[in-house]
Parts: structure tokens; sequence; C-alpha cells
């Protein structure tokens, strides 16, 4: 039995035996302490309103614990069973509905796309007809980076996975097919669709039959559900001043949503505990849902990722790719095999060290985009470098601390400008650009006299909707919904039947699935 096993049996002994016994002192503090120690420092120094956390050493479940709040404020307490929203983390289990219906000789990852869907396409046509099953999955299709992204959120949106089908072929290229890396969500959802119709079911059945039943993940929900019957649920929060708070909270009906391929799956740390032990050390009834052939398919590196500054230094990484729904990289010398998972006010992280039969899961209920960077080295140098006696803060300081600017960096424009500077616009300032404006894959939106002022709405995507002020000489529309947070510069051209809008983020740094810069409207008519 290993080290960190034993240590976690005798803490948790002890603390049974004892609940008020004093922690141990730094010359023999046991791995599980550490880990309640580095969660409470990112708890404390991040506000996170709550977080589970588990640690697998030698294919055993040594450390599962829940920390906070599932809403700030309410006294409801995560625990192992609370649903968290797992985000991009569903990649994996998408690619492994679709590894089962290989296993099963339904499919093969180098059918044509088309075979399943006929009305799927790409801007080119000779992508279209060469893109396979597994080219889905890697994230080298030559879209922009989180391109067409704004047809899954912010949610919810009247966006159906067949407008996603359909709509593909008029997103432009960023760069030539299986000729890099971007990182996308579209190409999920339709990899979803082609299990739907190689499985013969939705998408969410076949998760259900393929991956949980035969899994046991009892817990984790996709599709409509009803919250009661979930229990504990977790809800996303932004930070608010010194506090958070929830950004939509689920009703007493949660729905199915498009996206659920590409991010949609929610699992409490209990089951997510039990997915990570199928690929760390599968039993004889889980090498028979899937055997060491797809096994190794979905862990082959495919494309190759970039490799940041911090990494190396941090992880002396030397090699960081994208497999099927995974990420696989050397990390002090190790083998690991990851994949986060981000969402509005939701943050996860699995992490496995398969040679180790070791690895941990960890979800985040807050604003935790740095607090995961940072746990995740710290739970991650407790197996690669035990040794390491810097604390949680050590290495807070030196993920937050800025990178040293590159040539082309030093030449990028002023900081983003205060919004608050922003002026409103009259109708009439704007009279030649009211109007019925239409993108080929987005839809309509409406820009059209409100009040004293005028508006932006979408047609097909609720939330997004706001006014249209003027800062620096520049149209900017700012978002009426806390939920798109992200404003946007409108440029308009043109005259007559050729009047045009394009949009670009305000800020060119910020998330990449509010890709205004794919949207190409035209206008196609008068305000009502």
């Amino acid at each position: 039995m290993s080290r960190l096993l034993v240590l976690a049996l005798l803490l948790a002994a002890g603390t049974a035996a004892a609940g008020t016994s004093p922690a141990p002192g730094p010359a023999q503090r046991a791995p599980a302490y550490l880990v309640d120690e580095a969660v409470e420092a990112a708890i404390a120094r991040y506000r996170l309103p709550g977080i589970a956390v588990g640690v697998i050493e030698d294919g055993q479940v040594v450390y599962a614990r829940g920390f906070g709040e599932t809403v700030a404020g309410s006294g409801d307490p995560v625990t192992t069973k609370t649903l968290f929203k797992i985000a991009s983390n569903s990649k994996a289990m998408t690619a492994s509905v679709l590894a089962r219906l290989v296993q099963a000789g339904k499919l093969r990852w180098d059918d044509p796309v088309t075979k399943y869907l006929p009305d799927f396409a790409m801007h080119d046509p000779w992508v279209t007809r060469h893109m396979t099953v597994g080219d889905l999955l890697v994230h080298n299709s030559g879209l922009p980076e989180g391109g067409g992204d704004l047809m899954l959120w912010p949610e919810p949106n009247l966006f159906t996975r067949a407008d996603i089908v359909h709509g593909l072929r008029h997103i432009k290229p960023a760069y030539g097919f299986r000729a890099g890396y971007a990182y996308d969500n579209l190409l999920y959802v339709v990899a979803g669709e082609v299990a739907a119709a190689a499985g013969g079911a939705s998408y969410e059945e076949l998760v259900r039959r393929e991956l949980f039943a035969p899994l046991g993940l009892g817990g984790c929900r996709v599709g409509e559900f009803s919250r009661a019957d979930a229990g504990s649920l977790a809800q996303p929060h932004r930070r608010e001043g010194e506090g958070n708070v929830v950004m939509r909270e689920d009703g007493a009906v949660v729905p199915a949503i498009t996206s659920a391929a590409a991010g949609g799956i929610r699992c409490g740390l209990d089951d997510m505990l039990a997915w990570a032990r199928n690929w760390l050390a599968p039993t004889p009834a889980q090498l028979r849902w899937l055997g060491p052939q797809q096994r190794a398919e979905l862990w082959k590196a495919r494309t190759p990722m970039p490799i940041s500054q911090f990494r190396r230094e941090m992880d002396d990484t030397h090699y960081y790719a994208y497999a099927y729904g995974f990420r696989v990289a050397d990390a002090d010398g190790e083998w690991t095999v990851s994949h986060t998972g981000t969402l509005g006010g939701m943050y996860s992280m699995m992490m496995l060290l398969p040679d180790r039969q070791s690895g941990f899961v960890f979800m985040i209920n807050g604003d935790g985009g740095t607090a995961r960077t940072v746990l995740g080295e710290v739970l991650l140098k407790l197996f690669t470098q035990p040794d390491d006696e810097r604390g949680f803060d050590n290495f807070a300081d030196a993920v937050e601390r800025p990178a040293a600017p590159s040539p082309a960096a030093a030449a990028q424009p002023a900081p983003v400008p205060d919004i608050a500077a922003r002026k409103p616009v009259a109708a009439a300032r704007l009279q030649p650009w009211l109007g019925l404006w239409r993108d080929p894959w987005f839809g309509d939106v409406r820009i059209c006299p409100r009040g004293d002022g005028v508006e932006w709405r979408s047609a097909k995507s609720p939330k997004m909707h706001g006014t249209i002020g003027e800062l620096g000489g520049r149209y900017l529309l700012h978002w009426d919904d806390v939920a798109v947070d992200l404003d946007a510069w409108l440029e308009f051209a043109g005259s007559g039947d050729a009047r045009t809008l394009r949009m670009a983020k305000l800020d060119p740094q910020g998330d990449f699935s509010s890709d205004y810069e794919d949207l190409a409207f035209v206008r196609v008519g008068d305000c009502d």
C-alpha cells in the first residue's frame, strides 16, 4: 500500500477517533492534510463560494471532500455528491461514447462525417468531403478559436444542433485544415450528432446508456432533469465587490441544452472520481466496457498544442497535444492525461498520471480560473515533486506574475478603454444604420430606436441585447445582461443596399467564445 494511501487512511482514522485532534506539524504533515491546506488557501485567496476535491493514489480514492456552499450565503454545503457543471470535461465523455460505437462496429474513426450527417458542410467543400469523425475531436479543422460559439452561449438561446450543423459552412477558416491547433466547441456538438445517428438514439440517451449506466455514474445528469430529483446542485457565481453572486440559478426543471456534447454534463465528485478510476485502474468489467485498443486511441496524441513559457518553467513540459477528448503532456518527467472545464461561474480540472494510477479532480462554482491553475499545480507537485517546499501562495504568486512582454505584445495598442466614458447615441445619429441585419450563421439582429437611444437585439440569442453608445469616436455596444460580459465595437460601412456591419471585442484578449469577429452582417430591412 502506498505512502499516500497509508497516511490518508491514518488521518481518516485519527479524525474519526478524536475530532478535535490537532493538525500534524510541518515535519509530519500527511498528504491529505496538505490537500486541505491547499484548498483552504485557494478559498481564502480567491474567495471561492464552493469547491469539491478528490485525490486518487494507486487506483484508490484517498481523499474526497466538499468545501463551502452550493449558493453563497445559503448554508447549503457542497458535498461529494453535489452536482457541478463539468463544462469541457464533458468532451472526454463524448469521445468515449464514440469509442464505444467504434468498438461495437457502428462507426469508424476515419469515416467521413457526411456519412452520418448529409447536411454537414464546412466553408471549403474539399474539407467537407474529407473531414472524418476523428477530425471532429482534435481542434485542427481550420475554424477560428471558438468559432461559432455565439450559437452556444450565452444560454438560453434558440439555436438548435441542426442550426450548428448547417451554420458551420458560413464560418470562414482561420488557417488550413489539419494545419494547426485552435480550440473549438461546435465540432463536438457535431460529434454528438454523429454518435446519435450511428447509435440510433439521442446524444443524451446514448450518454446515459453507453456511459452512465455501465460505469455506475448514477448521479451525473445530461439533458433535461428535475432539480429536486438531482439533489444538491452547485450554482455558478460571479464576483461582485467582496462577495459572490449567483449568475443564473437553475429552475425547478433544468432544460436540455444544445451544447451538451461540448460542455453540458453535470456530475458530482464521487462520480467524477469513479470516472477517473475507470481510466487509471480499470476493472475487468470496465475493460469489457471499453477495451485496450479504444482506450489507446482516445489517448493518442493527435494535434500538437503550444507550450506556454509558464508550463515549460513550472512543469518542465516538453510535449503537449490534444487527443480524442483529452490533453496529453509530460510534467516533471511524467506522462499526464488531463482536461479542464470552463463555463461562466464554473471551473473544473481532471488530472491523471496513468503510470502511477493516480490523479485528482476538483470542481469550483465561482470565478476560479486562476484558482484552478494554482490548485492544479499544487496538487500535481504532491505527486511529481513531493519534496517541493513551496506553499500555495508561492505558486499563486508565480501564476499571477505578469509574463515578460514579447515584441509583438509590446506593440499592442493601449489598454482596454474605460466604458464608463461612453456617451449615448441618439437614433438620428445612427439613422443610416437602423434596421434589420442578418449574418448567415448567427441570424437576424435589429438595430432600432429604444427610448432616447438605440438598441441592438438578437432574434435567436435573447440575452444578447444592449445599447449602442460612442467611445473614442467609435460605436460601442454595451450589453444589458451581466451574463454577456464582453462589450463589442461596431463597425458600419457601405451605403444603400451594400451596407455592412462587423463587430470586434472591446478587449481583444477577452473570452474567445465571444467570437464577434466571425460575424458579417448585411442590412436586409427596416425597423418595424
